[in-house]
């Protein structure tokens, strides 16, 4: 394997000579195979000869961080003739981090188990609550992350949870209100603090009753302002994605799957190369609420833009995931990243919009589907929604698409 990354008999002798031969390059084939080029991959293996012959590492065995630490320190210090990489200072961090990293490949790393924090066990068990309803692990973690910010909040005021009452929970939102976070981000944590409590008062953790204090905030029933820009301006945020780097070819697409056929940024992100069928020009979706796989026909700027990014700035790794980083070690593009990409960008263009993201695109794509045409059930169906009624919010903001609303609801009763 070491012949792949260099010609040099002398690199070969060297590592060849050291021991943990094989552990090595199973570690160096692992990099290589994920997206990381030869020359770093050959600097890695230059590190992990000096590894295990600075820590005496004839067979592998548990590791703890301060060994290593002690290591890199000795390594940096060395000024001995077989000094490596002469032409700059040494660095014990990149030696440390190379060493975690291999050793944490085989397993044999020990790491310090942080201690745990305020209420720790309650919000282990509050996860497996909510991991029991068959959630999205993404509103899994968003709601004990919320419920994990107001216990450590409130351990800084109470003993336990048995002392906390409602208004310990309306002094949290009231300090949250103050801080600047908006009516929808404080809504979300309403419901997050309401699970919780239902689950802490059927474990006999808190007083009864506390989450029936908790109050969502209200939203008007009917607002100008709508959630998602205007089609001009979707059209705008397209057009200016522009360059041949991977990044704009990437976000390219991205805008062109959020807008044209209004998925969820989860159902981006977990698109895969066997998902397009380029033969018979379709794809497929799984959809992250109702289930099940829907296909859709491939849009021709949507599959030109998705090709040019294949061919031209997506990463060649082993990875089957559509959207991938742009950085080493090359992974699939998640969707919190996705929200921060397009939010940034309509920002930079001054896009009005209650909404900043990929969810405010595929209020866009509802809204134009009603300003055209499509009947309610169409637009459920093509958005992955499980009933009619979810269309309804995207008809609020237009009076026109209301009576189409009014109308069908007119129709069930009748």
């Amino acid at each position: 394997m070491i012949e792949s990354i260099s010609i040099s008999p002398s690199f070969q002798r060297r590592h060849r000579s050291a021991p943990l031969v094989k552990e090595r390059e199973q570690f160096l084939t692992h990099l290589l195979q994920i997206g990381w080029d030869a020359n770093r991959v050959r600097a890695t293996a230059s590190y992990l000869v000096r590894i295990v012959q600075i820590m005496g590492l004839t067979s592998l065995r548990k590791v703890e961080l301060r060994e290593i630490e002690e290591a890199g320190a000795r390594w940096a210090s060395n000024s001995g003739p077989e000094r490596m990489l002469k032409c700059r200072p040494p660095s014990p961090r990149a030696f440390a981090i190379t060493a975690r990293h291999w050793l944490r490949f085989h397993g044999a790393l020990i790491l310090r188990t942080p201690p745990l924090g305020p209420f720790e066990a309650q919000l282990a068990e509050f996860r497996s609550a909510l991991e029991s309803r068959g959630l999205a692990a993404t509103t899994i973690r968003d709601c004990v992350n919320r419920v994990g910010h107001f216990l450590q909040w409130a351990s800084e005021r109470h003993e336990g949870l048995s002392f906390i009452s409602v208004n310990d929970v309306d002094d949290y939102l009231a300090s949250k209100r103050e801080a600047g976070l908006r009516l929808i981000t404080i809504r979300g944590l309403c419901v997050a603090l309401r699970a919780f409590f239902i689950v802490a008062e059927e474990r006999g953790w808190c007083p009864p009753g506390i989450w029936r204090g908790i109050l969502k905030p209200r939203f008007p029933a009917y607002t100008e302002s709508a959630k998602g820009p205007s089609w001009s301006d979707v059209r705008r945020l397209i057009r200016s994605v522009d360059g041949r780097t991977p990044v704009a070819l990437r976000d390219r697409a991205l805008f062109l799957l959020f807008s044209i056929y209004g998925l969820r940024a989860s159902e981006v992100a977990r698109l895969r190369l066997d998902d397009f069928d380029w033969r018979n020009e379709t794809f497929c979706v799984h959809r992250a609420k109702r289930g099940g796989i829907q296909q859709f026909p491939i849009q021709y700027e949507v599959g030109e833009a998705i090709l040019d990014y294949l061919r031209c700035g997506r990463p060649r790794c082993a990875c089957r995931n559509i959207f991938l980083t742009v950085q080493l070690p090359w992974r699939p593009f998640e969707a919190r990243s996705m929200w921060g990409v397009i939010g940034k960008r309509m920002k930079r263009l001054g896009i009005q919009s209650e909404r900043c993201g990929p969810h405010s695109l595929r209020h866009s794509c509802a809204t134009q589907l009603l300003k055209t045409g499509s009947s309610l059930k169409e637009i459920a169906d093509f958005l992955g929604h499980r009933t009619v009624r979810s269309v309804a919010t995207y008809a609020k903001y237009d009076r026109r698409s209301l009576r189409k609303v009014a109308a069908f609801s007119l129709a069930a009763i009748l």
